[in-house]
Parts: C-alpha cells; sequence; structure tokens
C-alpha cells in the first residue's frame, strides 16, 4: 500500500485505518498513524500486487437445492432432511441466547418455527405467548434453525454455498448462514451473521463474516469482518428484499460474496474438512422483542460440489 505525501510540516500527523483484515491476516488493530519527519529516509517503493475483486461464480456440480416439494426436517434430521435443533441440543446459553430452539412437533401450539409462505421458506422467531419449560428452566422467546450435520446432501468439502434470503431487522435477532465440520466444532465458517442484540448493528447495511478454528471443542483463533457494505461496497436494503449471501472454498482460499460481490477473503486453515450448514435465527434479549421482523424468509438455497 502507497499513500503519497502531497505535503506535510514537521510533526504533523495522520491515521491510515483498514476497512477489514486484509488476506485472512490476524488483525491487531485496525489503524496506523503516521508522523511527518525530516529526519529518515525513505522506505523502498514495495512491488505492487493488487487484484480486482472477484465475481461470485460456480466452479462446481449442483449437489442440493431447496424446493418446497423435497424439503423434509425433523427434530433430530436424518440422511435425507434437516434437523430442527443443533448438535448439541435446543438452546445456546453459553452464547447469552434466551431464545429456544423450537419445533411445532414438539412444542404444539407455538407459532410455526418453520414454515413455507408466499415469498420461501421462513425461520420465524418470536417472543412466547406463554413460557415454556424445558432443560430446567423457563423461556421466554422462541429461535429456529434447520441443520444439516445428518443431511448428507447438504455436505461437502471444497465448493459453493449460495442462499438467497431476506433478513430480519427485530432487534435481538441473530440470523446467521454458518457452516461446521462434520468433525465436531471448530471449525466454523460464518457465511453471514448479523448481530441484531448490539445497539450498533445497521441490518440493511451490516455483515458478519468469520472464520473459527481450533479443536476438541476449544477456539483457538477467529478472524472475520464486520463490514458496513453500502459504504464498502454500496450494498444494502438486507432486511427489505432479497440478496444472495455465497461462500467459495477452495484449498488455498475462503472467498466471501454479497450479491455476487466478493467482500472477504481468508486464507482457509481448514484442509481436508467436510462441511454442513446452519441457518437459524437466534434471539438474544430479555425485552420486548416486538419491534420490525423477526422472521429469515430463503428464497433460494444452492450446494455446488467441487473436486
Amino acid at each position: 500500500m502507497a499513500v503519497p505525501i502531497i505535503s506535510a510540516g514537521e510533526g504533523q500527523q495522520f491515521q491510515l485505518k483498514l476497512r477489514e483484515t486484509p488476506w485472512g491476516g490476524l488483525q491487531g488493530q485496525s489503524f496506523a498513524t503516521i508522523t511527518a519527519t525530516s529526519n529518515v529516509a525513505p522506505t523502498a517503493k514495495a512491488t505492487a500486487s493488487f487484484r480486482q475483486p472477484r465475481t461470485f461464480a460456480t466452479t462446481g456440480t449442483l449437489q442440493f437445492e431447496l424446493k418446497k416439494e423435497t424439503h423434509k426436517r425433523s427434530p433430530d434430521g436424518g440422511w435425507n432432511r434437516w434437523a430442527t435443533s443443533l448438535s448439541h441440543g435446543r438452546t445456546q446459553v453459553a452464547n447469552g441466547e434466551t431464545g429456544l430452539y423450537l419445533d411445532s412437533s414438539l412444542f404444539p401450539g407455538v407459532e410455526g418455527p418453520v414454515y413455507w409462505g408466499t415469498q420461501g421458506l421462513v425461520l420465524h422467531s418470536q417472543k412466547l405467548k406463554s413460557p415454556i419449560y424445558h432443560e430446567g428452566q423457563n423461556w421466554y422467546y422462541g429461535a429456529s434453525v434447520l441443520d444439516g450435520r445428518n443431511f448428507l446432501a447438504s455436505q461437502i468439502g471444497y465448493g459453493q454455498y449460495e442462499w438467497e434470503a431476506r433478513m430480519p431487522n427485530r432487534r435481538g435477532s441473530w440470523p446467521a448462514f454458518w457452516l461446521i465440520s462434520t468433525s465436531g466444532w471448530p471449525p466454523e465458517i460464518d457465511v453471514y451473521e448479523g448481530f441484531g442484540y448490539q445497539s450498533y448493528w445497521d441490518f440493511d447495511r451490516h455483515a458478519g463474516q468469520a472464520i473459527h478454528g481450533g479443536s476438541g471443542g476449544t477456539r483457538s483463533f477467529q478472524r472475520g469482518v464486520a463490514i458496513q457494505t453500502e459504504q464498502a461496497y454500496g450494498l444494502k436494503g438486507y432486511s427489505q428484499s432479497f440478496h444472495r449471501f455465497a461462500v467459495d472454498i477452495q484449498r488455498d482460499y475462503i472467498t466471501w460474496f454479497v450479491d455476487g460481490v466478493e467482500t472477504y477473503q481468508s486464507v482457509n486453515p481448514f484442509q481436508g474438512h467436510r462441511w454442513y450448514p446452519i441457518m437459524d435465527v437466534a434471539v438474544k434479549t430479555t425485552g420486548s422483542y416486538d419491534d420490525g421482523s423477526g422472521d429469515m424468509i430463503i428464497k433460494s438455497f444452492r450446494i455446488y460440489s467441487a473436486p
């Protein structure tokens, strides 16, 4: 990176700030302070290595496509169906979540946590009309999830996952598309994450993308970005209309895309893993949880397997 200095007085300063971590590097801090001085020699000019951002393109064979007529789910899933729970159960207390992942077959009378609407597959989150007693406590909020841990058609090693979806915008919702290794967590790839429990989060302009590494249930590193995509790429409106969120997993790099535009790339430290997808709307609030929409609507979801 080269920054031309037109003029500067002795001791004058300016800051250089990076919007995101480049090339999957570990980011210590996002800015550097430069001070003008006449007592140092200029550094050698670096050789440019810039490339244009990629455009999303499938390189594998279509392995799976979400369709209403073939969609199946059950509480724990199976080789040909989604699970409505996570591998460790229906709660994530360690994350501070206050929502119970629901299944209408287990909790009769609740508003459908997962159903087909006029625009696509709906993952519905809610404040419950009556609390549900589960695992020794009352739960006042309902979350929803589809988990592919046992669903063979949803699992690939290398290739692409692409969702087209409209996000919720309810404060306290935590929507995400993510991938977990079939050998266990971690590793994890977050294709999209919306931190709606944070007061600063703008559902229409922010997107979180990350990787988590480690083994044996212990995370040892994390790399990623929370991007203001309108400023960085001119992309916005994720709760107002449908947008595409994709990841391309190759042996050397993992690359993220929003609406076909490359938004992040990381060196791939996860060689030889197979992945399964999770799509969910978690809840992390103790408030009224009644503003805006708590629903994620998935218009399409495709998986492409590459050698």
